[in-house]
């Protein structure tokens, strides 16, 4: 496996694709990258399950999305499947009918899938799932007693995020806030086709009288 370079991504999702015959120099391993990362931005590659095991363990803080061949996913699911970060299973390639009997024993397997193109269509379906699932709601409730819940029992993410939130709410961005948020993207996204067209979109259209805070 060709080791890709390291960096910090601004998303929290993760797509890992195990596949002992992954070249990515090969067109079509290319067009499958290009498909995946319209989804999700940070793919990356696999040709072992211990591989993918060990990526799972570097990236122990993101949310992961696990698209697997048959033969390997047999091995690899038993020793993933518990792991409190990975999300879902898509299992790729075979005999679709015949590979459904020892998937169906996983929860998080996803189906057996013949096509990228229809792992894509699910794989949206469930990071849709996680954005919804992550927008966090605080209902403070009150007690028959009067007293109000402790805020120390609130999760301290919600209390930073409250906190960043107002921060960027009182904050004047100028245009060179723009520029600098555009370059930041495109920077994360420099080698994403379907983002940089919306970064680029963004760019060219955006005014902060038409912004939805």
């Amino acid at each position: 496996m060709s080791q890709q370079p390291s960096r910090r991504f601004a998303e929290d999702y993760l797509v890992i694709w195990v596949d002992g015959n992954i070249d990515i120099a090969k067109e079509d391993c290319q067009n499958t990258m290009e498909q995946l990362r319209a989804v999700v931005n940070q793919v990356q590659q696999c040709t072992t399950a211990e591989q993918c095991i060990q990526q799972l363990v570097d990236n122990e803080e993101k949310i992961s999305f696990i698209i697997s061949t048959s033969a390997i996913g047999q091995h690899l699911v038993p020793d993933i499947h518990d792991m409190e970060t990975l999300n879902a299973i898509f299992i790729y390639y075979g005999d679709e009918q015949q590979h459904q009997l020892w998937a169906q024993n996983w929860p998080k397997i996803k189906g057996v899938h013949t096509t990228i193109k229809s792992i894509c269509k699910k794989l949206e379906v469930v990071v849709k799932q996680c954005n919804q699932d992550q927008v966090t709601v605080s209902i403070i409730s009150t007690n028959e007693g009067g007293s109000s819940k402790d805020l120390d029992q609130l999760e301290p993410t919600f209390m930073y995020s409250q906190i960043f939130k107002e921060i960027l709410l009182d904050m004047e961005h100028g245009q060179k806030a723009v520029q600098d948020l555009v370059a930041y993207c495109q920077e994360q996204y420099h080698d994403n086709k379907k983002e940089l067209t919306l970064i680029n979109e963004f760019r060219r259209t955006y005014e902060a009288s038409t912004s939805i805070w």
